[in-house]
């Protein structure tokens, strides 16, 4: 089964829309905290920001359709309201950040201009690539992603020759969670959801209406897509880990990152991260605004349904994208501890065969993890509060931010248990 050109289109595309602020950024600082223990931090990164998503797409493939069809054997209700739940939290959060991320490392540096205006500037961008839903795909993976791998691999093939001994000890107690809670920023396993609907979309738009296919070209291109984030962000954490030592214990992520490439590029270094980070943000928000669009204008079905969600995600992305990344992070972390476990059951139910998706078994699993992940979301929102703690303190894990995890995996052994020999609804 050789690669064609498309799967190298559409996996350097899928890849480019994966590939956004959080990604460029929180990599860095987590090789900075574990120093010695990077490799650690690594595996828990990769297992949220890479692994998870990883299936996202690999459940869009099986399932060639929309986000819709996750939730739907819940019940269409459920699904429906996930849906809207997801893509107006990732024109709220993730979506904005791209475009605070961008002033911040791209125009602050050189101009005296407003975060508004940048704001407005970007989003007016991303509307006008975004208004033609036939050219999206081919125009990220032909010519904007080999743009940021070159400048990315740039930047960690020149680092990589730095003295090892020079790795500070790590300053994280347990570094596996840590990398694993923080790949929960990139948006990742969300972002499967939305940018995978894009793909299905896109890639019917390329011809490929037979459904085996259209699998065999959107795997290949997951894991295209997969093995660049993989090397990326491995790079990024050691290289973290490498540079860490040059660096004073308060350094912001945005200070690391424009640190670590001045180190690594030169006198040309802060031209080249401004591009990158304009680049890699670019493709992010032009993906999450593509997906919001595609969902709202089926649901609404009239002629200018699509244009008219695109001007909306867009106008919406202007006002919170004037606010700072750091701002826009901490509100997302309570948010994002809510929702995460429960994107991360259903896109693992729905990889799982036939006979393992019956609808009792989704329902019990999807009830147990949102009630547990409410504590552990709350613990973020309030941390001294003593009656959270008690009631964080009785759910095992919940400590490790994973109260979720146990009970889901119990309605999962529950319900398979009472579904046995019983039809698939």
């Amino acid at each position: 089964m050789g690669l064609r050109k498309d799967d190298f289109i559409v996996g350097f595309a899928l890849f480019a829309l994966f590939f956004g602020v959080g990604n460029i950024v929180l990599p860095p600082m987590l090789g900075f905290l574990a120093g010695q223990e990077w490799y650690l931090v690594a595996i828990g990164f990769i297992i949220t920001a890479i692994g998870i998503p990883l299936l996202g797409i690999f459940a869009h493939a099986r399932i060639q359709g929309t986000m819709y069809d996750f939730g739907k054997p819940v019940s269409k209700v459920f699904s429906l309201i996930f849906c809207i739940l997801i893509y107006s939290i990732s024109a709220a959060i993730p979506s904005p950040r791209t475009a605070a991320f961008t002033y911040e490392m791209a125009f602050e540096p050189f101009f005296n201009i407003s975060p508004l205006a940048v704001s407005i500037l970007y989003f007016g961008l991303v509307f006008i690539f975004v208004a033609k839903r036939s050219t999206v795909l081919n125009n990220i993976g032909k010519y904007i992603t080999p743009a940021i791998l070159i400048l990315i691999l740039g930047m960690i093939f020149f680092g990589i020759f730095e003295d090892t001994e020079t790795m500070k000890v790590s300053s994280l107690k347990t570094p596996i969670l840590d990398g694993f809670f923080e790949g929960y920023q990139t948006f990742d396993a969300i972002g499967a959801l939305v940018v995978g609907g894009v793909i299905i979309i896109s890639v019917k738009l390329k011809g490929y209406n037979n459904q085996v296919e259209a699998k065999k070209l959107i795997t290949k291109a997951a894991i295209i897509s997969a093995l660049g984030l993989l090397i990326i962000y491995c790079g990024l954490i050691y290289e973290g880990a490498l540079f860490g030592h040059l660096f004073s214990e308060d350094v912001t992520r945005t200070q690391l990152l424009s640190g670590i490439s001045s180190l690594t590029l030169g006198p040309y270094a802060s031209i080249c991260l401004a591009i990158l980070v304009s680049l890699a943000c670019f493709t992010t928000a032009v993906g999450i605004v593509t997906g919001t669009a595609d969902f709202f204008s089926d649901q609404f079905k009239y002629k200018y349904s699509y244009i008219t969600s695109v001007t909306i995600a867009c106008l919406f992305g202007i006002v919170v994208g004037a606010f700072s990344v750091d701002f826009i992070i901490t509100l997302a972390l309570p948010i994002l501890m809510l929702v995460y476990p429960l994107t991360i059951v259903l896109i693992i139910l729905n990889i799982l065969s036939d006979k393992l998706r019956h609808q009792l078994i989704m329902k019990l699993v999807v009830i147990f993890t949102s009630i547990f992940s409410i504590p552990d979301a709350l613990k973020v929102i309030a941390p001294d509060s003593q009656v959270i703690s008690t009631i964080s303190n009785s759910i095992p894990l919940s400590n490790f931010g994973l109260g979720w995890l146990i009970p889901a995996a119990f309605a999962f052994g529950v319900g398979y248990l009472i579904t046995l020999g019983k039809p698939i609804t």
